[in-house]
């Protein structure tokens, strides 16, 4: 690339110190993805969940030091991609709902003097709730700040070789003998409601489930579940929860593979690690193992960085999947 490209990286964001686990959460339920309910009974509604959830969610953070880790794995993914694609590319961070915001982000983007842009989430799966929602507010950041280049985004990779090969590689060193584990591929849940209204993320996590299993030459024993579910709104099943509980139930150990997260944070090290830990002791488990995410894994990196030669080499203004097409059927509307 001969071009000054920046290459933006998406992620959700997490609270660095526990005063901000209340201005977290207000952000992630006061986006109209998250809560689609019209302004201003949107705010009034993530003000009183933030005030409800914080504490709760300030004693998950206390386990992990007190802040989430998730911005040091991204910088170090960040870091690891710059590396990888060259001095005329920039490795930018913007977070959804925490510190750096993409605001600051595009201003950043502008004083380098970007003369190309390639939008990346770090969510290999798409969805309207966090590729959809980042993309529309980087759009409307730079709309704001005058920045005026040409910009590419990727919309997904569920089934990207690289991301797979390194699902693939850490089931593999999860245990000796991986056929006598059920492997549960837990996927962050979402209300059914967003999946009828054709939000597609279903149906690439089950792809990306599938892309795995073929990976490691197939597998008698895989299920796609799905975990952190909040409120009363029936959302995506199986869950996580129920399949540990049926697994000790059945006497059988368990593999857990995040098949949707790519860095740790609190869905992944107290959840799976504490929490579900805790459910299979006490559900008669034999063994729970958890596979890390993929973070830094260079096959994964490497996947990264082809995905924006490939975009930067595209016409601007495209969304494009790692195919440079579309890879969901078309009743996924909102894909």
């Amino acid at each position: 690339m001969t071009q000054k490209t920046a290459v933006i990286l998406f992620n959700l964001g997490g609270p660095d110190s526990p005063q901000a686990v209340k201005p977290f959460l207000f952000n992630l339920f006061n986006d109209k993805a998250i809560i689609g309910a019209p302004q201003p009974v949107r705010w009034l509604l993530a003000r009183l969940i933030s005030g409800r959830r914080a504490p709760t969610a300030a004693g998950i953070y206390a386990d992990m030091g007190g802040r989430s880790p998730i911005l040091p794995n991204t910088e170090a993914q960040a870091s690891a991609l710059a590396a990888a694609l060259g001095d005329t590319v920039r490795v930018f961070i913007a977070m959804r709902y925490w510190h750096p915001f993409t605001r600051a982000t595009v201003k950043a983007v502008k004083a380098w003097g970007a003369e190309r842009v390639v939008l990346l989430p770090l969510y290999p799966q798409f969805s309207t709730t966090t590729t959809a929602s980042s993309a529309a507010l980087w759009q409307q950041e730079a709309a704001r700040a005058r920045l005026a280049v040409p910009t590419a985004t990727v919309c997904c990779y569920p089934t990207a070789a690289g991301w797979i090969q390194a699902l693939a590689d850490g089931i593999r060193a999860a245990a000796p003998d991986i056929r006598s584990y059920r492997l549960l591929f837990s996927a962050h849940g979402l209300p059914q409601k967003v999946i009828d209204r054709g939000d597609p993320y279903q149906w690439q996590v089950e792809r990306t489930t599938a892309a795995v299993v073929e990976a490691l030459g197939g597998h008698p024993d895989a299920v796609v579940c799905y975990q952190s579910k909040v409120g009363p709104l029936k959302w995506l099943e199986p869950s996580t929860d129920t399949e540990i509980r049926r697994a000790g139930r059945e006497g059988k150990p368990v593999i857990v593979v995040p098949v949707a997260f790519v860095s740790e944070h609190s869905e992944t090290l107290v959840e799976l690690d504490k929490e579900y830990r805790h459910l299979a002791d006490s559900a008669g488990v034999p063994d729970y193992r958890r596979v890390p995410t993929v973070s830094e894994n260079a096959a994964f990196i490497a996947a990264l960085a082809e995905l924006v030669r490939a975009s930067a080499a595209g016409p601007a203004g495209t969304v494009a999947s790692m195919t440079g097409g579309r890879i969901c059927p078309q009743a996924f509307g909102q894909c």
